[in-house]
């Protein structure tokens, strides 16, 4: 790939980044405001009631997770080999996969699900009813969601990631609308929460239709099954399937477990958990969102050093992020949680703690990536699988012996390292991958800054009463040591060429 060509590749992945960091950032203030209003609407028994309903929709759909990625997949490489014929060929059966998706789903749901939800749930007192129409709203919203899943990735092929956070955002305003209208509305409230969340996604399942309708040529195209394209799609989804599924039993699958041990409450402190999460991903995500197109479109044309390059660069920005993010949110969490929530529930503070670290595993996106631009999945998939797999039933053994509820985090963190070595390992022999190369640059040096950074905020933290200034002092001294640490020893000397650049044209920019 020539320079000048790298060189727009680069500008584009910066350019939609910034896109995909504006959504974030909106979405977030929007996420923070909302999450509050509900829990004074709702009150902390109907949200964890909300969280595990929720939650058996959620582990029931983990087969469609899989297609939803081969579709990802093909649309990419298809606009990586120019083919336009094959991506209509990809979109036009991607909805009929989708259709056949929903109809399965409808039918789990509505047997195996009802069933769990009356004779293994533990459900407050009086909440049954509501929690059988929170079911079904939930139910009805995934439906509407496995829809949204061409169009979303075409939009994504595309690298139109401005369309993207646009609607995202209408999104997010969406539910901001639902937590206020909730102090207003009628009746039970829960249902009336679940309810309006699912008018949400019809409207933003209208908006992506209307855009790629208008922009996309391919998605004028109805539903047809093309056999070819449905066996390949279907052995690439298959064997993804059987991996990825694992995070939807390692999340919803556990928080079912912890609703059978220890009831709504800590289903509760999970979910909060979860959007502290969810708070912390976009930060990296956009820039994961971005990059992926170029590493399959990269691979796909045959330049596979660039496809690495990426890799490794993706990999070592998206650790640095989360580090840096991370640090200080790790120790100040109970004051933040207070200022969030206006209080702190219980077994929040910890759960919350132990989820970014797991969350650091995130930097390995950039890699599986790579691993289903090849296309040679079996492997991949089977072995990360089984590794995974582990989660559910060690979790299941030390909760059945009186382990407290935390301990589900500490396990799928030992697991996580052991898929990660697999992951390595495999991509290592299948592709040439530089796995040395890669540890060295993309994983041992923004830990070890990460642990300097850490160890200097614990300083401050150990020796500053708590309150605001300890807050301020954390937050800026641990994003100056990871900044610093950063520009010195996990950047090479093409980036720091590149923001120097971009910092001038900023400057010269305000000063016109």
């Amino acid at each position: 790939m020539v320079q000048n060509e790298i060189s727009q590749n680069s500008m584009r992945v910066a350019r939609n980044t910034m896109f995909l960091w504006f959504r974030m950032f909106v979405l977030l203030f929007i996420g923070l405001f909302t999450s509050r209003i509900i829990l004074k609407a709702l009150g902390i028994e109907d949200i964890g009631v909300y969280n595990a309903v929720g939650g058996v929709v959620t582990l029931f759909s983990l087969f469609t997770n899989s297609i939803a990625e081969a579709i990802g997949r093909f649309m990419t490489y298809s606009l990586g080999k120019g083919s336009l014929d094959n991506l209509k060929k990809v979109f036009s059966t991607s909805l009929a996969i989708q259709l056949f998706m929903t109809i399965v789903l409808l039918v789990f749901i509505e047997t195996v699900g009802l069933w769990f939800l009356y004779n293994k749930m533990d459900i407050p007192d009086g909440r049954m009813g509501a929690a059988f129409w929170v079911l079904q709203c939930s139910l009805a919203t995934m439906a509407i969601q496995l829809f949204s899943v061409p169009f979303n990735a075409l939009i994504i092929a595309h690298e139109k990631m401005g369309a993207y956070a646009y609607i995202s955002i209408l999104e997010g305003l969406l539910k901001l609308t639902i937590a206020l209208l909730l102090f207003v509305a009628p009746g039970d409230k829960l249902i009336g929460y679940a309810v309006l969340m699912m008018v949400a996604a019809i409207l933003v399942r209208i908006t992506y239709t209307l855009y790629c309708r208008k922009h996309f040529p391919e998605s004028h195209t109805g539903l047809r099954l093309h056999k070819d394209l449905l066996k390949e799609m279907g052995g690439f989804a298959g064997w993804s399937f059987f991996g990825s599924s694992a995070l939807v039993v390692n999340t919803q699958g556990i928080n079912l477990l912890s609703n059978v041990f220890f009831g709504v409450v800590v289903n509760a402190a999970r979910g909060y958990a979860t959007q502290i999460e969810g708070m912390i991903k976009p930060f990296v995500r956009g820039f994961i969102t971005a990059i992926n197109p170029q590493i399959t479109k990269s691979y796909a044309k045959g330049d596979t050093d660039y496809a690495f390059e990426l890799v490794e660069k993706g990999s070592r920005l998206v650790l640095l992020m989360l580090l840096t993010i991370s640090i200080p949110l790790i120790f100040e969490m109970p004051v933040l949680i207070n200022l969030w929530l206006g209080q702190v529930p219980e077994h929040l503070v910890i759960f919350a703690r132990l989820l970014l670290i797991l969350n650091l595993a995130f930097c390995l996106q950039p890699l599986q990536t790579l691993q289903q631009a090849t296309g040679k999945v079996k492997r991949y998939f089977v072995t990360v699988g089984i590794i995974s797999y582990l989660t559910l039933p060690v979790t299941w053994i030390l909760f059945h012996f009186g382990a407290p509820a935390y301990v589900a985090y500490l396990v799928y963190i030992v697991v996580e390292l052991l898929a990660a070595a697999a992951k390595l390992s495999i991509i290592k022999d299948q592709v040439g991958f530089p796995v040395g190369r890669f540890l060295l640059t993309s994983i041992v040096r923004p830990l070890a800054i990460g642990i300097l950074a850490a160890l200097a905020t614990w300083a401050a933290w150990q020796y500053m009463d708590e309150g605001w200034l300890r807050l301020i002092v954390t937050v800026l001294l641990s994003t100056s040591v990871m900044a610093a640490g950063t520009w010195f020893f996990a950047s090479t000397e093409g980036e720091r060429a590149f923001i120097i650049r971009e910092l001038k044209r900023f400057f010269v920019f305000l000063h016109s």
